[in-house]
């Protein structure tokens, strides 16, 4: 063994090197700081590194290069390798004096914007097992802003294949003028990119979206790519801890678009395999406000998710919760009307949906009908509907559970129908029966108010002459005002309307006497400590 070597350097557990300390100190900032104060006559110094950037390929390029004397090949294979290893040795000009190789290897890389399309993408490949420091020295930036600069100008001009040159000026090739083939070179141009960019890791794909952001490339292309990123990943993905990584890297970079740019078709998709992924609760937090502020664009087929696995209830009305919560996350009176409505109709179908679930408590069938404010629906009818199915199969609730469900009906906004059926109905609540025809009660005594108020006569209804000469153009419509008699027509709707008040009177009357027998029944029951539930009895 050559006495001069009197280094042992272990590097990564790969390989052991036995180096001269005196040459590589010249040269290396981080070997100096160690040994420089060493004294020659020491033997067999040793270091030991975990993570050289390369690994022992990469040791062997810096020890070439101090024993040359800072004379060696620098080109696009091996430029990241000896950048990345130059900063973790910290080989600068303030330490040899001259020119050291990071200086070198930094002049190399100006000369990126030059290379071909492949020797980016083996760049970028090879920057990936070099991590993290060639996270920290810059390199992936240097790389990825070339890359960038490439997508942007092939998207604002034409399509350009992997084997195109570097320069900007490759990628202006002409378009065909047919309007058919321009579309598909359009497409084209905006996701050529995508499979050589399909096989980066996580972490990388991060770092690229979110320059990519930055410069204001076009959010649709960006969601789409992150779809095609996350379905390509998983299909060569080997674990689930890869799928997961992978899933939370596309929410975060999806959660940074414009949410209008989405497919809220796809972002449904996403949310389904998320169902058996076990990601981060943030990640899975903002996937849900993406769906949640975008709710009016689902279907009924999308919000039927199947319950967690250990859950008794049918479907996950917890989820559907967090996503209507998202919907008005900044307020009801912020969300359109039109839209507020759109999911108001789809939640009454959904509430139908789960009504029968036996499973399914009191507490969140209500919070279902509570979730969206009352404007949000201007007949409450179906939820009704869904309520009547929720007590026939929830026949065993008491008395207090079943006057809680139906807190959440708006009797204002049930029809006449709904009504009536309601005070027959044995499985309501007699409050709760009462409550609907006084609401109608009300509702008569103002109609008649209003019919009361009306004048029999109205002043101006118009009768039609014709003017001018019969076939020309000129002809006119002269308006000549008259009184029209409405007296009959009021009387009858009066008598009719007074009709309906009286039968109102009478099912009050029935609807007093059902609560004073359901009073005694009580007393009953507590003086006779009997647990068995009364029922409302049935209207005649």
């Amino acid at each position: 063994m050559d006495v001069s070597c009197d280094l042992q350097v272990d590097v990564n557990g790969e390989q052991i090197f036995m180096v001269d300390k005196k040459v590589i100190c010249s040269y290396s900032g981080r070997i100096n700081k160690l040994f420089g104060k060493s004294k020659r006559g020491t033997r067999y110094l040793k270091v030991i590194f975990h993570d050289f950037p390369g690994g022992a390929e990469s040791f062997e390029l810096i020890t070439r290069f101090c024993y040359s004397k800072g004379k060696v090949e620098i080109n696009s294979i091996n430029v990241s390798t000896l950048y990345c290893a130059a900063s973790y040795m910290e080989m600068e000009k303030s330490v040899s004096g001259n020119q050291n190789l990071f200086e070198l290897t930094e002049k190399s890389l100006e000369d990126v914007r030059y290379w071909s399309w492949s020797e980016l993408l083996d760049a970028l490949r090879l920057c990936q097992k070099l991590m993290p420091v060639a996270s920290s020295s810059g390199v992936i930036d240097k790389y990825l802003d070339s890359l960038i600069g490439r997508v942007a100008s092939s998207c604002e001009t034409s399509p350009c294949p992997s084997t195109s040159s570097a320069d900007s000026s490759g990628f202006r090739l002409s378009c065909d003028t047919k309007s058919t083939e321009s579309l598909r070179n359009s497409a084209f141009r905006a996701t050529w990119w995508f499979e050589d960019l399909g096989s980066f890791e996580p972490f990388l794909i991060e770092t690229l979206v979110k320059q990519m952001v930055s410069k204001n490339l076009d959010h649709g292309i960006l969601s789409k790519f992150l779809f095609y990123y996350q379905k390509s990943r998983f299909s060569a993905a080997k674990t689930m801890d890869e799928k997961c990584k992978t899933m939370e890297t596309v929410i975060e970079m999806l959660h940074l678009l414009d949410l209008s740019c989405i497919s809220f078709k796809t972002l449904f998709g996403m949310l389904r395999i998320t169902l058996n992924l076990k990601i981060s609760k943030c990640s899975r937090n903002k996937l849900e406000s993406m769906i949640g502020f975008q709710l009016d664009q689902a279907t009924l087929d999308n919000l039927l998710l199947p319950s967690p696995v250990g859950s008794s209830y049918l479907y996950d009305v917890n989820l559907l919760l967090r996503l209507l919560k998202s919907f008005i996350s900044k307020g009801a009176c912020c969300v359109p009307l039109t839209r507020l409505r759109k999911v108001a109709s789809l939640m009454d179908l959904y509430i139908a949906e789960v009504a029968p679930d036996p499973c399914l408590k009191p507490s969140k069938f209500l919070a279902l009908v509570r979730s969206l404010p009352e404007s949000a629906r201007d007949s409450y009818d179906a939820i009704y509907h869904a309520t009547v199915m929720y007590l026939e199969v929830h026949s065993g609730l008491s008395e207090e559970e079943k006057m809680k469900v139906c807190s959440g009906l708006s009797y204002e906004k049930l029809s006449s129908e709904a009504c009536s059926h309601l005070a027959c109905n044995k499985k309501f609540p007699s409050k709760s029966a009462g409550q609907a025809l006084i609401t109608q009660q009300v509702k008569l005594k103002s109609l008649l108010q209003e019919t009361n108020q009306a004048s029999p006569y109205l002043d101006s209804p118009c009768s039609f002459v014709e003017t001018g000469s019969p076939g020309h153009e000129d002809q006119q419509i002269v308006l000549y005002a008259g009184k029209l008699d409405l007296s009959t027509e009021n009387e009858k709707l009066k008598e009719h309307l007074q009709g309906m008040q009286w039968r109102v009177l009478e099912l009050e009357k029935a609807c007093r006497k059902m609560q004073n027998q359901m009073a005694k029944m009580l007393k009953s029951r507590i003086s006779s400590h009997n647990n068995a539930r009364s029922l409302p009895r049935l209207c005649s």
